[in-house]
Formats: C-alpha cells, structure tokens, sequence
C-alpha cells in the first residue's frame, strides 16, 4: 500500500516554522484554494494570505499564512513564506493598529496611496485577527 503522508516543510526568513509528515495541506493561492494529499502532481504556486491547515494524524493545525509560494512535488510540500504564524503567536494588538492604518490609507483615495499593497496589508491583518480570535 502506498504511504498516505508527505513531508511538509514550511520556511520563513526568520525560521523554519514546520518540518514534518502530514497526510494533507490546504491553503490559500492566487488561483483559489488548494487542498495537497500525497501524491499530488507537481505544481507550483503563488500563495495569498489566509489560513494553512495542516492535517496529521487525524488532528489539524490552523496558521496564519502571510504571502508566498509552493512548490509540490510526488513526497514533498516546501512552503517559502513571508510568515507563518500559530495563533498564539499573533499580536493581535499590533494586527488590530495594522488593520487601521491599511482602512486609513484604502479609504484616503489619495493618489500616492499603493492601493495594491494597502489591501494586501489589510488581508494579512484581518488574517491574523480571525485566526487569533479562534484561539
């Protein structure tokens, strides 16, 4: 019978956040959400913020993932993030002032605003919100 788990191994600048076997991953791309069992085909892709949940030995893990890519392969899922945090390492104050000031600076409608980049902030902020406010 073929192993049902994949190695799992999420990095970010700072650390190397999880490096495990998992039977699945789901996440957030560019392209919608992505559920990874083993053996999936090779893919590779841009990640949004939102949630990672890891699937293990019938348990699930919930992080907060904050921009990236993937790339998957038939045993190996490899994560490069921006961040990667567990709820209980959010500062939900400091996510809170982040949400303010990207609502502050998308609703200016000055012209020297990157409104692309202003969103963004506000996706990862509400991100970190949900996910802490689980916990």
């Amino acid at each position: 019978m073929a192993d049902k788990t994949f190695n799992l191994q999420i990095i970010s600048p700072t650390r190397v956040f999880f490096d495990e076997p998992v039977d699945m991953v789901e996440m957030r791309t560019t392209e919608g959400e992505i559920g990874v069992l083993a053996g999936h085909i090779p893919l590779t892709a841009i990640l949004e913020p939102g949630e990672l949940t890891i699937h293990q030995n019938g348990q699930n893990r919930i992080a907060a993932m904050l921009d990236g890519f993937v790339e998957i392969r038939k045993n190996k899922v490899t994560v490069l993030a921006e961040a990667c945090e567990w709820p209980e390492e959010i500062d939900v104050h400091r996510a809170e002032e982040a949400k303010l000031r990207a609502e502050r600076r998308i609703k200016s409608g000055e012209k020297e605003v990157d409104m692309v980049r202003a969103e963004l902030a506000l996706k990862k902020a509400l991100t970190r919100i949900d996910l802490a406010g689980r916990k």
